[in-house]
This record gives structure tokens, sequence and C-alpha cells, in this order.
């Protein structure tokens, strides 16, 4: 029996999208146990934090009937994250957008990212737990053997533009194809002029998605502005087809490899 066949996998529907689990540790007690409260853990965020939610604590807050000293240290701990990324992308990324209380934007990499921790400590050491196509992996897909993903191209339905291999990776993508027009430029509250997409990859998912929304609204600047991070990589592709790739800084260069898919031989 192959390491794929001994592994664990699930689907749920939660946060208004898709996720799935795919563990390729042989599978224990502590693993599938675990893999009922990072789902559980899904969906307790959803409550939390769902701005579609009436009842939510985030939509609570935002329309002024409870405080932020009166909210759990999670929600206090999203709300800290988003003002360190909104400080480090120059006001690129903000969780207030329009003038109203929405950290959408960071918390579902932070969701995922605390999901796979779940599994990890329960002993799952090879692990990808995939957000509606934002991606916390852990170890490898099998022995020896790194992880591939593709990267869905924006403009070709069924096509990929890209394919990223490695291990312990972050992989987080923003654009219009999905959902249309839906990431604001935080300086003029007007959708954001961006690529058609942009996908980077770090270690943590926390990160890594933020900023893929905040290189997103920054448009042309934002190659320039993750190179200059030093340990995040990024690929976009153009509304007229052309991309852009980070050249890779010293300290990613073992991190991964962003292989476009016209180039078969993955030069850089």
């Amino acid at each position: 029996m192959s390491d794929i066949e001994r592994g664990l996998r699930h689907v749920e529907h939660a946060m208004g999208t898709v996720f799935s689990f795919d563990i390729r540790d042989t599978p224990t007690t502590a693993i599938a146990d675990a893999l009922g409260r990072a789902v559980g853990w899904l969906h307790h965020v959803d409550e939390v934090f769902s701005t579609y939610r009436h009842d939510s604590i985030i939509s609570r807050l935002s329309r002024g009937e409870i405080g932020r000293d009166d909210c759990s240290s999670e929600v206090s701990e999203v709300l800290d994250l988003c003002e360190r990324v909104g400080r480090a992308t120059d006001g690129w990324f903000s969780h207030t957008p329009d003038g109203t209380l929405d950290p959408s934007g960071l918390v579902k990499g932070w969701a995922i990212e605390r999901a796979a921790r779940i599994l990890h400590a329960a002993g799952a050491r090879n692990t990808c737990v995939n957000g509606g196509g934002d991606l916390q992996l852990n170890g490898e897909a099998a022995p020896g053997s790194p992880w591939r993903i593709g990267i869905a191209h924006p403009s070709h339905p069924g096509e990929l533009c890209a394919v990223v291999t490695g291990r312990d990776l972050a992989i987080a993508t923003s654009g219009t194809a999905e959902r249309g027009p839906h990431i604001l430029d935080p300086h003029t509250g007007a959708p954001a002029d961006g690529p058609a997409s942009v996908t980077v990859v770090g270690r943590s998912l926390t990160l890594t998605d933020a900023y893929a929304t905040a290189a997103f609204a920054m448009g042309p600047a934002a190659r320039t502005w993750l190179e200059s991070l030093g340990d995040y990589e990024g690929f976009a592709v153009q509304p007229d087809g052309r991309t852009w790739q980070t050249q890779g800084a010293t300290a990613t260069v073992n991190l991964c490899r962003i292989i476009p898919v016209d180039d078969p031989l993955g030069r850089r």
C-alpha cells in the first residue's frame, strides 16, 4: 500500500468556501481526532469572524455593540496581526478598507495555519490544508518527494499558469477570476487595479495570505516590494497574459521553485 493510500482525506464546507485536508502520514487515532478538531476550529472561526453573520463577534464589534475589550483573545490576536500587516505593507493591506471592519483578508490564512498546527501537534508531519486555493503545506507529499501545487490560470479556466514545488510552504493567490473585483484599494476605497492574479509563497500562511492581498492591491509595485521582503516569492499574471516572477532572494532559494507552465525546464 502506498503512502498516499495510507493517508487521511477530508473535505469540509466552511467560511463560504471549500476546505480540504490531505494527510500523508499513516493514520492514528490521535491524528483522526485532531482532524475532527481542526474541522471544528474552522467552523468556530466562521462563527466568530464572518462578516456575513449578523450575530458574529466581528459583526457586533463593527456595529459598536461590543468593544474590543469585550472580545476573546483570538479576536485581539487577529486585529493586532492586521495592524502589523498594514504597517508592513505601507497601508496596502487594511482590515477597514471601506471604513467597515473586515479582517477576512487575513483570517482565512490564519485559520488554515492554526488547523495545520492542530494536525502537527497530533503527530501528522506531512499535510496539506487547502482553503479555497490558499494552502499550508507541511513536510513532503511522499518520502523524498516535495509537494507540487498547480496554480490556476486566471484567464483560462482549467489551465495552470505555474507549478510551485517545495516542502513546508504556504501558498496564497489573490485575483478576480473567482470572486470578481472584491479586493479594494485601501487608499481610495475603490476596487484595486491589480494583475489578473498574484501568487505569494512563504512559510506561514497567515502572513503569506495577507501579503498576497496587499500585493494585488499594489499592482505594478508588488514585485519590487515582495523582493524587498527577502523570504517570500511571487508570481503574477497580468490582464494581457504577460507574467512576472520575483528573482528569489538568498533566504528563499531553497524554499520553493515557481515554474511557469510554458517553461517545462523550469528556467528562472
